[in-house]
């Protein structure tokens, strides 16, 4: 095999292992930054949360969409499910120290969403209207 074409293999191996790389952190960042998921690690890394504290508290949210998104971040390990023996059974969430960890950085995150939520709606609004005439 010519030098060339072990360059250009070298090459597509690096940039599959570079794809398979990325795709593994897209796919955690997906499940922290879920339109659910944000909510419930705020509220666990506060301390123990119950289920229906969480279903009160996030507004829109179903039963079946918590169910789902507590046990993907539990299995992601960010969360741990707590399981008391009484009757009915008493369920806690806790947020892990991996999920500690994250709490800063979505703190920092929703704080500049807060912050600029209003320019923002205002730049759509001037797109929308910018690309609507351009339209018609």
């Amino acid at each position: 095999m010519s030098q060339r074409n072990t360059d250009v293999t070298a090459q597509a191996s690096y940039q599959a292992l570079l794809d398979t790389e990325a795709c593994k952190v897209r796919e955690v960042l997906d499940r922290v930054g879920g339109k659910w998921s944000i909510q419930i690690l705020v509220d666990a890394t506060r301390g123990p949360v119950r289920f229906t504290e969480l279903e009160r508290g996030i507004e829109g949210i179903s039963r079946r969409m918590l169910t789902l998104t507590l046990r993907n971040l539990e299995r992601d390990g960010l969360i741990t499910r707590t399981v008391y023996p009484t009757v009915p059974p008493k369920v806690e969430y806790t947020a892990t120290e991996m999920a500690r960890e994250l709490y800063d950085s979505l703190v920092t995150l929703t704080t500049w969403a807060e912050r600029h939520r209003l320019r923002i709606a205002a730049a759509r609004d001037a797109y929308d209207k910018e690309h609507a005439a351009a339209r018609t």
